[in-house]
């Protein structure tokens, strides 16, 4: 059972870092859509704290889609929960992905940032 459950992990790690580059275009592109140059210049000019809370921001955004992912598989709809949970994903790694494009040199500040960026 842990190997399958390990086995799935990595496929998961391996799709995350695969569409890492694709939602990072996507996100300039929506960026751009939505009219956010301004905040994309701010954010890129902001402080490592700032940026920092910035990062964090859509880890915030897509925990309650995970939760609401978790009840859904909790209480037997299973489908629609994987489906939720996929889009969480997809959404978190398009937030996380543009704001670190737009943050890499004030987040790799942090010394914690920076060894698991490194390894």
């Amino acid at each position: 059972m842990n190997k399958i459950l390990l086995s799935f992990l990595a496929v998961i790690l391996i799709i995350e870092e695969w569409l890492w580059d694709l939602l990072t275009a996507f996100g300039r592109s929506l960026f751009h859509w939505l009219n956010l140059e301004q905040f994309e210049q701010w954010l890129r000019q902001t402080k490592p704290t700032m940026a920092l809370v910035a990062f964090s921001i859509p880890l915030l955004i897509v925990a309650p889609i995970n939760i609401v992912a978790f009840k859904l598989i909790a209480n037997g709809l299973i489908l629609q929960g994987i489906l939720t949970e996929v889009l969480a994903k997809l959404l978190g790694t398009l937030l996380v992905a543009r704001v670190f494009a737009l943050t890499k040199p004030q987040l790799l500040t942090f010394v914690f940032l920076m060894i698991i960026y490194t390894t």
